[in-house]
């Protein structure tokens, strides 16, 4: 892409005959094909890729082929598939973040009224819909896919006719290259077009957030499997079993995305490295970037399918979950929300409420359970109607705030979501 751009260009601005260009160019289409028929021979005495593929130009073409060089260097050339590589890059994981958003709304409208335990310091707090929790994975996803429509918008400008590091003195016309090449515009400063990796950097650093993201939900869904919370099985699809104990279902996919992201965040740590002692421009140490970067890519393209794959797969156990909800006061803090209501300070509330769980712990009672005159005892402020903030379900229908749990306002969430990935309902 790069070489036919440039070649264009070249005979645009009279460097080379229309006649050379057509030459080039079909030279470059003949060996375009045999890359992709996996047909090109690659030769490492030709040091590397653009090496090889101009030889091949001259072996095929001849003399017109001499002149594809003039006005670039190796160095712009390098950076110029490097962001062509990048830019490609990008579009194919947004594609994969969008696959795992929609697999995660389908999820949660399956499951629209299911109430889970809500945990803060793995501890359980309050009562949440499951669409919310599962909306809340993909509200991180969509800054994801803002960060890499971020970097791409960085990306996308053409170092190509930077030459070495200081241009040339023939008169090309960068502004050419980088429209048919479909970049924004040429960068303007030769030095820094060389020299730049701030946009591998960026890249890394966005799929490494990803990939710590899609790490959290692949430990939150291993521990949802287990024996000990019972709340989410595999299908078999998604699940395997163990060598020596039959009656195991391992969650290996999930844990597989939670190992992988250790390799993402070293990509970055590693191109971070390699780029903190550089002096400007151009150095050879920069031919290390390939390897992480292509790792960091690659990675975070199977993570995101494999937890589409896990997310199209799993079914939520909602009599266990049900079974589970009674424990932990989950709607203590709705009760404090009642006492407020009725003009009690929080932080008095705050105190009411703990007497209350621990006279519910001396009874083994929970908060509903709890009798008008025992509530009194603990403060006359109580009502009969405090009953109406009770229990699980009372505590989920009371939240109102924007964004909250409440299910007026889950239903409204995911139905936006809906009409933004273009889900039909």
């Amino acid at each position: 892409m790069g070489s036919k751009a440039h070649a264009s260009m070249l005979a645009s601005q009279g460097l080379i005959t229309a006649g050379d260009r057509d030459i080039i160019l079909e030279g470059l289409d003949q060996i375009e094909r045999l890359i992709q028929e996996g047909k090109f021979e690659w030769r490492k005495d030709r040091e590397d890729v653009h090496m090889n593929i101009e030889a091949a130009l001259i072996e095929r073409v001849g003399e017109p082929a001499k002149k594809l060089h003039t006005a670039r260097s190796r160095n712009d050339q390098i950076v110029t598939d490097l962001r062509l590589w990048c830019r490609d890059a990008i579009d194919k994981i947004l594609i994969r973040i969008k696959q795992l958003q929609v697999s995660l709304v389908m999820l949660a409208s399956k499951y629209v009224d299911l109430i889970v335990p809500g945990y803060t310091h793995l501890q359980r707090a309050q009562p949440v819909l499951l669409p919310h929790l599962l909306l809340s994975y993909v509200e991180q996803l969509e800054r994801d896919a803002g960060r890499l429509v971020n970097c791409r918008e960085r990306v996308n400008f053409c170092p190509l006719g930077a030459c070495a590091l200081a241009g040339t003195g023939l008169p090309i016309d960068r502004f050419q290259t980088a429209k048919d090449l479909k970049f924004t515009a040429p960068m303007k400063n030769s030095i820094d077009a060389v020299s730049d990796r701030d946009f591998v950097l960026e890249f890394l650093a966005a799929n490494s957030i990803a990939a710590v993201h899609l790490s959290r939900i692949g430990e939150e869904w291993v521990l949802w499997a287990s024996e000990e919370f019972g709340f989410l099985t595999p299908s078999d699809k998604v699940s395997t079993g163990s060598s020596i104990m039959p009656q195991k279902k391992n969650p290996d996919p999930m844990e597989l995305v939670r190992g992988k992201s250790a390799r993402v965040v070293g990509d970055l740590m590693t191109v971070l490295t390699l780029c903190k002692g550089l002096p400007q421009a151009y150095n050879r140490d920069l031919q290390e970037d390939k390897e992480p970067l292509f790792d960091s890519a690659k990675a975070i393209l199977g993570m995101l399918e494999v937890c589409t794959e896990f997310a199209q797969n799993i079914s939520f156990n909602s009599k266990r979950i049900q079974s589970s909800l009674p424990a932990g006061y989950l709607d203590a803090t709705t009760l404090a929300d009642y006492l407020v209501k009725k003009g009690v300070p929080f932080r008095t509330s705050h105190e009411i409420v703990g007497r209350s769980v621990a006279l519910c712990v001396s009874k083994n009672y929970q908060l509903a359970e709890l009798q008008l005159d025992d509530l009194k005892a603990v403060h006359p402020v109580f009502e009969a109607d405090v009953y109406e903030y009770l229990g699980v379900e009372n505590a989920v229908n009371k939240f109102i705030s924007y964004g909250s749990t409440g299910s007026n306002q889950v239903k409204k969430q995911l139905e936006d979501w809906r009409i933004q990935l273009g889900i039909s309902s």
